[in-house]
């Protein structure tokens, strides 16, 4: 069986991808084994693809597209369907997301289907897919999906910038960027005196993925660190960035724990509702630690009607980027990005503004986590805690970013 799946990989025509060519370059991580492949006929690019052998006696195969869209196939030597059959096939993670998936036989030992967005969402995060159709039931205990399916995204992004020719190691560099532009290391510095900065960020999944402002990381020089209050520094990986909502997505270490990660609101928050802030503003002159402020939600729209912004009364300060905003039940309800320039409206108007600071609306961030592959998840408000109770929650989650930059991308944070 591991023979068959090692020629599935490396020469059959996977996921229904007719004279497929390959793997170019290489995916392998815990049991999964690809790469990208190409159509033999034209040579062009046609997807990337990894498997994973199974005791029951079906490969999964996993694939993204060129264009795109994410397929699912269940193949097998013992499998003899007539070319075009169709069946639906059930899938339930962890006994709890279920979805129904359709899928065809390009192949006669191999079924595939295309998955929907949620389903890419419940296969990166479960640890156990079961697969019912008509009176076939099939486990599947699914290890290293999540980084499978980021090295596949990544795979695919390479690929269509550079060309198969410079395929490497797609488990190394960053997946795909919201905002399409190409994955690169932290820019170099802009001209000026440069130091070590810091914002705030947060864990938005089991996969170690975190939520900061793309404004922190903008101008970072080398290494981006990241630690949880009184643990051990970690260097942080970009996974995607989307400079147009401020929004970056790092990736801790593979050997990082965490006890537990935000959970996004799944529920529009009002006008009057009561915030709280939590981050590390002017870290090193201050406390070491985080800090807690409260507030209510004052407006549903940013400067100049921005939709995509709340404004706040919770103070924020230097360093509160990329911190997360909570409602009273501790859901995630927005991304702390900026306070008002009080400097500019005295100049402008006479008067020193109060309490007016800006939060990212979980629409912009759940869109930005979506298009980057990551298996976030939301949460019903139930009930109000104490703001000590929901700081001593974050706790496990809300972290310090650091790194050497310039003096000007540290006037941003």
């Amino acid at each position: 069986m591991l023979k068959w799946a090692v020629a599935c990989v490396l020469h059959v025509l996977l996921v229904g991808f007719a004279n497929a060519a390959g793997p170019f370059g290489s995916v392998n991580i815990g049991n999964w084994v690809g790469g990208a492949f190409s159509n033999d006929e034209s040579g062009a690019f046609s997807h990337c693809a990894a498997t994973a052998p199974y005791a029951n006696g079906v490969i999964l195969v996993v694939a993204q597209n060129a264009a795109g869209s994410w397929l699912l196939s269940f193949a097998s030597p013992g499998y003899k369907f007539n070319k075009g059959e169709n069946a639906a096939i059930d899938v339930i993670f962890d006994g709890q997301e279920q979805a129904r998936v359709f899928a065809t036989a390009n192949r006669s030992d191999m079924l595939t289907a295309i998955m929907p967005s949620n389903v890419v969402r419940s296969f990166q995060k479960a640890s156990l897919m079961v697969a019912t159709a008509g009176r076939t039931v099939l486990q599947f205990q699914l290890t290293s999906s999540g980084p499978v399916i980021a090295a596949l995204a990544n795979c695919v992004t390479k690929v269509k910038a550079d060309g198969l020719s410079k395929a490497g190691d797609f488990t190394k560099v960053a997946a795909k960027p919201a905002t399409g532009e190409k994955p690169a290391a932290p820019p170099a510095a802009k001209p000026g005196k440069t130091g070590t900065y810091s914002g705030t960020g947060f864990v938005v999944s089991a996969s170690g993925h975190i939520v900061t402002n793309n404004h922190v990381i903008d101008g970072c020089v080398g290494d981006i660190k990241g630690n949880l209050t009184g643990e051990a520094t970690m260097v942080l990986r970009v996974v995607s960035r989307d400079a147009i909502n401020d929004l970056a997505l790092l990736q801790a270490p593979a050997t990082a724990t965490f006890k537990d990660f935000a959970r996004i609101r799944d529920r529009s928050i009002r006008s009057g509702d009561s915030v709280v802030a939590i981050g590390f503003p002017y870290h090193g002159l201050l406390t070491s630690d985080f800090t807690v402020t409260t507030g209510i939600v004052s407006s549903l729209s940013g400067i100049l009607n921005d939709t995509r912004h709340l404004q706040i009364s919770a103070a924020v300060q230097p360093g509160n980027s990329g911190g997360p905003l909570f409602d009273t039940s501790g859901q995630l309800v927005g991304v702390v990005v900026a306070k008002l320039d009080a400097r500019m409206l005295m100049k402008a108007t006479g008067t020193i503004p109060e309490n007016i600071n800006f939060a990212i609306k979980t629409g912009a961030v759940r869109d930005f986590l979506d298009n980057s592959v990551v298996p976030y998840q939301t949460a019903e408000p139930k009930g109000e805690l104490k703001t000590t109770d929901i700081a001593g929650n974050a706790r496990a989650y809300t972290m310090l970013i650091s790194c050497t930059g310039t003096e000007q991308a540290d006037a941003k944070r």
